[in-house]
């Protein structure tokens, strides 16, 4: 064998190893791909799963404040009604006080009056079965209204609050 032949054989075989490393190469790239393209198709999968239980968890939420909004509206307008419906009543009354249709007066005990004269109301005239009664001054009898007013404002506010507080600690 000549040298000339020998690095013709030579470069013959490089061509053929390199030609084999190139088409392997190849091969492995071909599958290495497909493994990843795979991988990736897993993962978007995945990640489509995780991202529509999330939006359900998120729309079963909404849904529930939604639900507590409006039970809490519901609730908010009940308690305002009763406050305005109290007012209304207390209105009527104080009314009814000032232009003298209606008179206030408190049951006296026979034995706390100490020999005092305390102006009663007429027996013959009244519809009140009992003791001796007293009518209160006007003015006495619109202050204390007032503080009844106050007192069933508060009252009203307070189960406002109350319903309020379990409404919102109650889990639906």
């Amino acid at each position: 064998m000549t040298p000339a032949s020998l690095k013709l054989a030579l470069v013959g075989v490089l061509a053929l190893v390199l030609a084999t490393a190139g088409g392997i190469w190849k091969v492995q790239d071909w599958r290495y791909g497909k493994q990843l393209a795979e991988q990736a198709g897993l993962h978007q999968s995945d990640l489509d799963t995780i991202s529509n239980a999330a939006a359900t968890v998120q729309r079963t939420e909404q849904d529930k404040r939604l639900a507590l909004e409006q039970r809490l509206s519901a609730s908010e307008q009940t308690h305002y009604k009763e406050l305005s419906d109290a007012q209304t009543k207390q209105a009527r009354l104080r009314d009814r006080l000032a232009t003298a249709d209606l008179r206030l007066s408190v049951l006296l005990d026979a034995s706390s009056t100490g020999g005092c004269a305390v102006p009663a109301t007429s027996g013959a005239g009244g519809v009140v079965h009992g003791g001796t009664r007293a009518r209160l001054d006007p003015a006495h009898a619109q202050r204390i209204i007032g503080i009844t007013d106050a007192g069933d404002q508060g009252l009203i506010a307070l189960a406002a609050c109350q319903a309020y507080a379990k409404e919102v600690s109650t889990p639906k």
